[in-house]
């Protein structure tokens, strides 16, 4: 079975008033995202996602062109199965022949960023097509599910320090047994961040696990000084505490505290999770499936963290496929524990899909239908695509 033809859509869907929010990255007025579509000879299509942010905003016509105009050349014609082959031609480009013969990489400039972004989604939509194809799960073709369900947490917590308490024991209210929150920059100060902290501890049964995101925008003085003041409430993790490009700092910030720290939705393939490891930077790694490199990445990911002793915990703030990407890719690992389910306003884990994902007691079930088992609402597609 050959690829005959690979299509990306920029779609861009405006979020309800009442379900908008406001974060470093501003108020969230609209859900971005690509959705890649690659269709076979025999006409069977597989779906994926490609981010062009880490967050939900942003254009995503650039992913598109690479997509359309970079990616697809390389690959129409091809074997739709030989996913790890086809990885490599994307990854290394014309010396893609000496990186199969000799074992070793030869990488194209655009090893990060863009091209893998934009790989991320074919990766995953070639891994949608192949479990059509043998009618299974992507989780089985992984290695098979660890678990038969997986607790999920609500990431979410934006409120301030009057109500934050409430925000996230509303999510307590509809089953789940650990919440998100955003702390950092947003707030303006290191005490303000600590304030909301503590008032949402305080509203929280000590049993709910508090997850923490600074998204990146302390800097390491500000993220051991925080860190130090919330040391007495009980937090699962420490997210993102300064920024990406800094892994000795976030390395020097987790020798500062006995709070495990997360990190890893902002890195571009394997070898940037390796980089976290090797500087002991992380307790807990979080590749998204739309950016690292797609489901093939992102499993490379799980082994790194299982060989290593870190908790695999996928980023899944995105569309309906990326999340069940990231979420086939926790099943299959046995250093996943928790998985990510968004509690802002995101159109694109519901409308934009013809099924439902649900919750069920706080906790999500092992995938168990053909692929990833979900298929795009085409009018959603039509009527927001740019």
């Amino acid at each position: 079975m050959k690829i005959a033809n690979i299509e990306a859509y920029w779609l861009r869907c405006p979020i309800d008033s009442h379900k908008q929010h406001r974060s470093d990255y501003g108020l969230l007025t609209h859900f971005d995202m690509t959705l890649v579509v690659v269709t076979t000879d025999t006409g069977l299509q597989g779906f994926g996602e490609a981010k062009a942010a880490v967050g939900s905003s942003g254009s995503c016509a650039s992913i598109v062109s690479c997509v359309e105009q970079d990616i697809k050349p390389l690959l129409v014609g091809r074997d739709v199965e030989e996913i790890t082959q086809n990885w490599e031609i994307i990854y290394n480009g014309s010396r893609d022949h000496y990186a199969l013969s000799q074992g070793r990489k030869f990488p194209i400039l655009g090893r990060r960023g863009l091209t893998i972004s934009a790989l991320s989604g074919v990766d995953t939509a070639l891994w949608d097509i192949k479990g059509k194809i043998l009618n299974t799960p992507v989780v089985n073709l992984l290695g098979g599910p660890c678990r038969d369900r997986m607790e999920a947490y609500a990431s979410g917590g934006w409120a301030d320090a009057e109500n934050i308490g409430d925000q996230l024991q509303g999510y307590v209210d509809k089953g789940f047994n650990g919440v998100k929150m955003r702390v950092g920059i947003m707030d303006n100060s290191v005490e303000y961040s600590v304030k909301r902290v503590k008032a949402a501890r305080a509203a929280l049964d000590d049993n709910i696990k508090l997850m923490l995101d600074a998204h990146g925008t302390f800097s390491v003085p500000e993220a051991k000084k925080f860190s130090r003041y919330v040391e007495d409430c009980n937090i699962y993790w420490f997210e993102e505490p300064i920024s990406p490009d800094n892994k000795k700092g976030t390395a020097e910030v987790r020798r500062d505290t006995f709070i495990p720290i997360a990190a890893g939705e902002s890195e571009y393939s394997a070898f940037d999770m390796r980089d976290l490891v090797a500087e002991n930077a992380v307790d807990v790694l979080q590749p998204d499936c739309a950016i690292v490199g797609g489901i093939s990445e992102a499993m490379k990911t799980a082994h790194l963290a299982d060989i290593y002793q870190i908790e695999l915990a996928p980023h899944c703030w995105g569309s309906a496929f990326s999340f069940m990407a990231g979420l086939s890719v926790a099943f299959a690992s046995p250093a996943a524990r928790v998985i990510e389910f968004s509690s802002g306003g995101n159109p694109m884990m519901y409308d934009l899909i013809n099924e439902k994902i649900e919750v069920v007691e706080g906790h999500l079930l092992a995938p168990s239908k053909p692929g990833l088992g979900i298929t795009p609402n085409w009018d959603f597609v039509n009527e927001f695509k740019q």
